[in-house]
């Protein structure tokens, strides 16, 4: 009913609102007109879509914080959103709501290289954190594959991780602080510059929220030096679970990669036609990339016991790459998994799901008869050593019909992974997407329990409501269908 009494309202009720956003941001900083509404519609998720009322771009602190007073004092629901490559509806906005954007909050505020630490924006892209420090023999862990253009804002909502993940943790591993608006519009810290501090860990909590407690709006990262040595493996294999158990008998011998990856023979050739890397061989029906990274002498170590696990378990080949030009080829493939997926189809959807690796065989197992019994083709590329799976679903959107199918292929997907004791992500976040499974993994008590947090932060429902948590409505329901907070129930927009 209030969802219904919104949309009828005038559209000429939000011109004062959008007279004091502009007050604080500038008339550059707010979009209005129907036409640039269009580009905030979605995620990287295009089968959601839904235009927001009005989009405003602060550039600092107190203009989120202004921005963030106005919606919580008018009872307006917002969304926070950072570059819009998020794979779960995450930052899908409201028809009735506002989108804050935090693109235009791009800067790099400190570097302190003697303690290891980078103070940003949540605009910052996230490879920039790198390019920063790399010539004092510095990087940034975390690196998503879509790292060129995802934001560090992003990051910190979906707790994203990368093919770093598996050896040096997801973002939350590397956060140590943040400012952050809360959704009355009042500025907070929480964290610091130390790694361990006193009380609730506020910081840790907030990682991952996915902008249902706030908006961080400066957050100071740790930055990690350049390992003296690093090698890259590739093995192929005739056999997708040959390869799995490689992952799996690398890690029970003792050896701690920075990251080992798995991609499927569909996924080979589509990087090979995209990238021409010349390093995948066709007809391999799987590749493992394995990097091992430290002192010279544990590397060196560490390539030869890892080569002779990959051939003990049916490797055709193993190469080696030592230098950077050659490691970077080897990585390039992967890195465009995704994009090279829009090649093979009109249409993509990716999956996020999380196994215990040692039962990824299984997993695959029944991941292609699900992809027989739908009709649809599934590409597999992974982050094998923490067996975070990225099934990518090919499809045709034009299709009637094929939406609902995939989606509901998807769901089945990540139920399969929850059945063999995983996880519903694994760095894409839960959003919209996921949200109606999360009772498969946590029951009713653990839902209010996280609910109970939600409220203190946000007593009013008005940040990112319909994510995360389920809602009364099914998961095939179109997603500009989903019920706002019941908290906002009755509340007097204008």
């Amino acid at each position: 009913m209030l969802l219904q009494n919104i949309l009828n309202r005038s559209k000429n009720k939000w011109q004062p609102i959008i007279k004091q956003f502009e007050a604080i941001v500038g008339k550059d900083g707010v979009v209005q007109r129907k036409d640039e509404l269009l580009t905030y519609e979605c995620d990287g998720i295009t089968g959601y879509r839904q235009r927001p009322a009005v989009v405003v771009l602060p550039r600092t602190t107190e203009q989120v914080a202004a921005v963030v007073k106005i919606c919580h004092d008018r009872d307006i629901p917002w969304v926070a959103r950072g570059a819009g490559t998020g794979l779960s509806g995450g930052a899908l906005p409201l028809e009735n709501g506002v989108l804050i954007v935090t693109a235009r909050m791009k800067q790099i505020l400190k570097i302190d290289l003697e303690n290891q630490q980078v103070v940003v924006q949540p605009g910052v892209i996230n490879n920039w954190v790198t390019g920063a420090v790399s010539g004092a023999g510095f990087y940034y862990a975390p690196d998503p594959s879509s790292q060129i253009i995802c934001s560090i804002g992003g990051n910190i909502a979906e707790n994203s991780g990368g093919v770093h993940c598996l050896k040096y943790g997801v973002t939350t591993n590397h956060v140590l602080g943040l400012k952050i608006v809360i959704p009355d519009g009042s500025i907070i810290d929480v964290g610091g510059v130390i790694p361990e501090m006193p009380g609730y860990d506020l910081r840790g909590l907030f990682v991952g929220s996915e902008g249902t407690l706030g908006i961080a709006t400066e957050i100071t990262l740790r930055i990690l030096k350049v390992p003296e040595s690093i090698c890259v493996l590739l093995a192929d294999f005739t056999s997708v679970e040959a390869a799995g158990q490689a992952v799996a008998d690398i890690i029970a011998a003792g050896i701690i990669p920075a990251g080992m990856e798995i991609m499927d023979n569909l996924s080979i050739n589509a990087v090979e036609d995209v990238v021409s890397t010349g390093c995948y061989p066709r007809d391999a029906a799987a590749v493992l990339l394995v990097e091992l990274d430290g002192l010279q002498v544990e590397v060196t170590a560490n390539k030869l016991r890892v080569g002779e696990i990959c051939q003990q378990n049916g490797a055709r080949n193993v190469t080696t790459a030592n230098d950077p030009e050659t490691r970077l080829k080897f990585w390039k493939g992967r890195k465009a998994a995704f994009a090279a997926a829009g090649q093979m189809s009109p249409n993509y959807f990716v999956q996020d799901g999380v196994i215990p690796r040692t039962r990824l065989a299984d997993v695959l197992r029944e991941i292609n008869q699900l992809s027989e019994k739908y009709g649809y083709p599934i590409a597999n590329v992974f982050h094998a050593g923490d067996g975070n799976l990225h099934p990518l679903i090919l499809y045709d959107n034009k299709v009637e019909g094929a939406w609902e199918e995939v989606e509901e292929l998807g769901g089945e997907i990540l139920k399969l992974c929850v059945r063999y004791g995983g996880s519903l992500s694994g760095e894409h976040g839960i959003g919209i997407d996921k949200n109606c499974y999360m009772p498969e993994m946590f029951n009713e008590i653990d839902l209010e329990t996280m609910g109970y947090v939600r409220d203190c932060f946000n007593p009013k429902g008005l940040a990112n409501p319909g994510k995360l948590f389920p809602t009364p409505r099914t998961c095939g329901e179109a997603a500009n269908a989903k019920k706002i907070d019941k908290n906002i129930e009755g509340a007097e927009l204008f």
